[in-house]
């Protein structure tokens, strides 16, 4: 009788459990047994380790095969297993060393020919063995970038079985070469999920195109949505542009995520583990260092939106917009299902899906940007524009966006249509994203320097019962929002939420604390109530 056992990972949302892959060899006919809470089509691998296995010049076992994954409980999917199993089969009959593999995790898929393939989630799955203690990873070549961005943990990244095989018995590598030459790479399509490339919402339109890059400068006129889509990106806070169509509320949106700073070390492993499960990492970036952009289209549903699907619950939009901008075009046009479903990660940060198949916990912690026309045809607002909706369609059309809702959104700015000397640039250019880029770092910068020694960054996640008690705002500084707070003007929610953007305002004008001009700007940016405050470029 003949045992051997390898590791791989199962993962589980974007966190990862250890599994290990048990292998035994005993007398009888000759049968291949898979048990584990396997999937289908990890049940298929039985076929593709044997195959692989054959080709690769190793002989298959003739006897009865039972291969287990441990723990049992644990739901298993996808194909990353094949590499751990081939592993412990030939293991377990002598092929190889048991004790040289009993503590290596093994990634991968297997190609009927011995090639071992990408496959997605390669970065959770080694963080999730590094955290385990496991320090030896062999994954797929072309994930080897992405493995080795764990800290303290050997990443071997092999092309084929028999590159694996002759490395553990120290026998001489050899040569794989490369297939397809001067064709895309056929091996790199395990990494991507069909339908999720450029067309799918994950990149602001014009970036798509080539040679544009999309400026702050481009913008014509627009003042007060431009400082507040910087106060946006300087704390964090939730934005909702309501204007007629052609005004440039899309424009305004697609140039936020440069506004915003480079994502940290941290938050850049996060993103890059649900980009990696959700299989838009781009193929040679393994590490995604700027802010995320997703916009999907308005017919989205609920489960698109938060997570969810067949099985188990995967990453949604809300998900691969963590750490950076969601923007929700048309937002009224959006199901009230989906839209209310935001509603809980706007607070917590994170998404909680619970299916059949288990319950996931998926990081959301992001930027959202909403976009609105006044009324179903989109002039209400703007005089002799021939507006022809009833007042009855108008209420309905607007009250599509709750008031739970828009109560989580900082701030709500009136997009309104661009004059001839400012679309011809006759009143001069806006500064560009640079500049305001420079503003919102710094702006950064004093708040984690106030919130060091905190679970905090940014004031958006700063709890109203600290704004209240610890760190105070300047003395009367507070009269105008606790008028309106007695006048029903402002929730309890509201006023929390006036006062962290007041400390963005205060930050991005380098003071100490905020003062009674600031809770105004902060005032205004939430009812829209003129108050006098000043909102042109710079005055912050």
């Amino acid at each position: 009788m003949g045992y051997a056992r390898a590791c791989s990972v199962a993962l589980v949302g974007v966190e990862g459990v250890v599994v290990e892959v048990q292998a035994d060899l005993e007398p009888g006919v000759a049968a291949f047994t898979l048990v584990g809470l396997p999937d289908k089509s990890l049940i298929e691998s039985r076929d593709r380790v044997r195959a692989a296995v054959t080709n690769s010049g190793a002989e298959w076992p003739q006897k009865k095969l039972t291969v287990g994954l441990s723990p049992a409980s644990v739901p298993k999917s996808g194909s990353g297993f094949d590499l751990a199993v081939a592993c412990a089969v030939l293991g377990a009959a002598e092929r190889l060393d048991p004790a040289a593999i009993a503590d290596v995790v093994m990634i991968g898929e297997l190609g009927l020919d011995g090639r071992v393939r990408p496959v997605r989630g390669v970065l959770p799955a080694v963080l999730a063995a590094a955290e385990a203690g496991y320090q030896q990873v062999v994954v797929p070549e072309q994930t080897a970038g992405e493995a080795a961005l764990v800290p303290g943990v050997s990443v071997l990244g092999v092309r084929s079985l028999r590159q694996l095989i002759a490395v553990l018995c120290d026998e001489p590598v050899p040569d794989e070469p490369a297939d397809g030459r001067g064709r895309p790479d056929a091996m790199l399509a395990g990494l991507m999920v069909p339908g999720t490339g450029l067309g799918a919402g994950l990149a602001p339109a014009s970036v798509r195109g080539e040679g544009h890059t999309p400026d702050l400068a481009d913008v014509a006129g627009q003042p007060r949505p431009r400082k507040a889509l910087e106060v946006a990106a300087a704390g964090g806070h939730h934005l909702l542009l309501s204007g007629p169509p052609g005004a440039g509320k899309t424009m305004l949106a697609e140039r936020l995520p440069a506004v915003l700073p480079p994502l940290t070390r941290q938050e850049s492993l996060e993103v890059t583990a649900v980009h990696s499960v959700a299989g838009i990492l781009p193929p040679g970036e393994p590490l995604v260092s700027r802010a995320p952009y997703c916009a999907p289209h308005h017919s989205a549903t609920m489960q698109s939106l938060v997570g969810g699907g067949n099985g188990m619950p995967r990453p949604g939009a809300v998900s691969l917009a963590h750490r950076g901008v969601l923007f929700l075009d048309e937002a009224p046009e959006f199901s009230g299902k989906a839209l209310d479903a935001l509603r809980q990660p706007l607070e917590s940060g994170h998404v909680v899906v619970a299916r059949a198949a288990g319950v996931v916990r998926l990081p959301a912690r992001f930027l959202m940007v909403l976009a609105a026309n006044p009324c179903p045809c989109g002039r209400h607002t703007l005089t002799g524009a021939g507006c022809e909706c009833p007042p009855s369609v108008v209420r309905r059309y607007q009250a599509r966006l709750s008031g739970p809702l828009l109560d989580r959104v900082d701030l709500r700015v009136e997009v309104e249509p661009v004059d001839r000397a400012d679309l011809l640039e006759q009143g001069g250019r806006g500064e560009p994203t640079a500049v305001v880029a420079a503003r919102v770092r710094e702006a950064r910068a004093r708040a984690a320097e106030r919130l060091a020694g905190t679970p905090w960054t940014t004031n958006s996640e700063v709890p109203g019962h600290e704004l209240r008690t610890r760190l105070l705002a300047a003395p009367g500084a507070l009269a105008a929002a606790e008028r309106d707070l007695e006048r029903g003007l402002l929730t309890a929610r509201g006023l929390d939420r006036v006062l962290r953007v007041a400390w963005t305002v205060a930050d991005l004008r380098g003071a100490p604390r905020p003062e009674a001009r600031d809770v105004a700007v902060a005032l205004e940016l939430r009812t829209g109530i003129q108050r006098g405050a000043p909102m042109e470029a710079g005055a912050l």
